[in-house]
């Protein structure tokens, strides 16, 4: 194949083009070529039910010439049928064309990027507290959404709870978006009245879903980004199926990250890679929730293993105050015991809504303990780190936050 293209190159004889007439044809040979195969394919995508988006990324492709179109030419020039004149215009338009598909396909993202997402105003303002949840389906919505109340239902006029939902645009055909996006959201409505909970939804089709969720939170300014975890997260090994991991995709990113030294590219994770590249480029802190049928947010333990996990106090104060949560905090490792900040601050709470937080005296986690908890919160490098310790209680763990301040 590449004595081919050689073979084409020696062929091709631009110093035949001397005339300011041939160059002329050439250009008018590449806006036919162009226009016919670039606009025609993208048109029909339309016509057919594609998005402009869709249809002109098609048009886009299809208008590239490669190897196909150097073969029709060669025997073209073979045959006779065309001049080397005529040849070396073709090939200049198959190479323009062929050429041009990468720069299109950035405007064609480009110009959508910033046109897609629209964010409402009420979640832009700068004085409310806002949360988004993404959700794949509507259960796991459902169990964010609970979460997401837990946290604002006292002061719903100061807050803001987005529910949004992505589906891959190759999977739906245009017409079937509303009735799509009415089937996505009809349960999280329904949950919504039922938590007397006022929501903004958000429904978009995609071609890029991990890109789109993290560009949609970091352009609304949000305050908090829940995502679900997949149940991957209990089919792998370490853990079996109580923990698990799911298999991590060599992609570019991931080898970026690996040559600046950001990850190690073969350790493992808890997190299957649409939640690592969402946690990677989210600008605000991220809440991932493994789901184990989180009905309540009444009774919630809260494990402190370092004094950087002091953060989750501060989302522990939101939960007792919304949702009158009841919370224990664990310190196994003394990080309260030894940071005067933070002794103050659950002195604070406690003398502000009394016996709503409490501090467990033995740091060994029982299973009858663990069984009247509805959720641990944890920070995500405490998670990291009790994963890789393998301990053995995470088998009776009940549902889990894990948060990226």
């Amino acid at each position: 194949m590449a004595l081919f293209f050689v073979f084409t190159g020696l062929r091709t004889q631009i110093g035949l083009l001397n005339d300011l007439y041939l160059w002329q044809m050439t250009g008018l040979i590449i806006v036919v070529a162009v226009v016919g195969k670039f606009l025609g394919s993208a048109l029909a995508s339309k016509f057919v039910g594609q998005n402009w988006r869709d249809s002109l990324t098609i048009g886009a492709l299809m208008n590239t010439r490669g190897l196909m179109e150097l073969i029709v030419l060669n025997i073209g020039l073979d045959l006779g049928v065309l001049t080397t004149e005529v040849f070396t215009m073709m090939v200049i338009m198959a190479l323009v064309t062929t050429f041009m598909t990468g720069p299109a396909l950035d405007l064609i993202n480009f110009i959508f990027k910033t046109k897609d997402v629209i964010i409402e105003d009420e979640v832009l303002s700068n004085k409310k507290f806002k949360i988004l949840i993404s959700f794949g389906n509507s259960e796991r919505g459902k169990a964010l959404l609970r979460l997401a109340n837990g946290f604002v239902k006292k002061e719903n006029a100061n807050a803001v709870v987005t529910a949004m939902h992505l589906t891959l645009s190759n999977e739906l055909h245009s017409f079937d978006l509303e009735d799509q996006e009415k089937k996505s959201f009809a349960p999280l409505l329904l949950e919504s009245e039922q938590l007397n909970q006022e929501i903004v939804t958000l429904f978009k089709a995609s071609n890029d879903i991990d890109t789109d969720i993290v560009e949609i939170a970091n352009n609304g300014e949000y305050d908090l980004l829940l995502v679900g975890l997949g149940q991957s997260i209990f089919e792998g090994t370490l853990l079996g199926k109580v923990l698990g991991y799911t298999t991590r995709i060599i992609n570019p990113d991931r080898l970026i990250d690996k040559f600046i030294g950001k990850e190690g590219l073969f350790e493992n994770s808890p997190f299957d890679e649409r939640t690592r590249q969402i946690i990677a480029k989210s600008k605000m802190p991220v809440g991932i929730v493994v789901d184990k049928d989180l009905k309540s947010l009444k009774h919630i333990f809260m494990p402190i293993f370092s004094q950087d996990d002091a953060f989750l106090i501060d989302y522990g104060q939101k939960l007792i105050a919304n949702n009158d949560s009841k919370i224990t905090l664990i310190d196994p490792n003394d990080a309260i015991k030894d940071n005067k900040s933070i002794y103050e601050k659950i002195d604070f709470i406690e003398s502000k809504t009394p016996n709503y937080i409490a501090m467990m005296e033995n740091p060994i986690i029982k299973k009858d303990f663990l069984r009247k908890q509805d959720i641990m919160i944890i920070s995500l490098e405490s998670w990291k780190k009790l994963v890789n310790s393998q301990s053995t209680w995470l088998s009776n763990i009940p549902s889990v936050l894990i948060i990226k301040p």
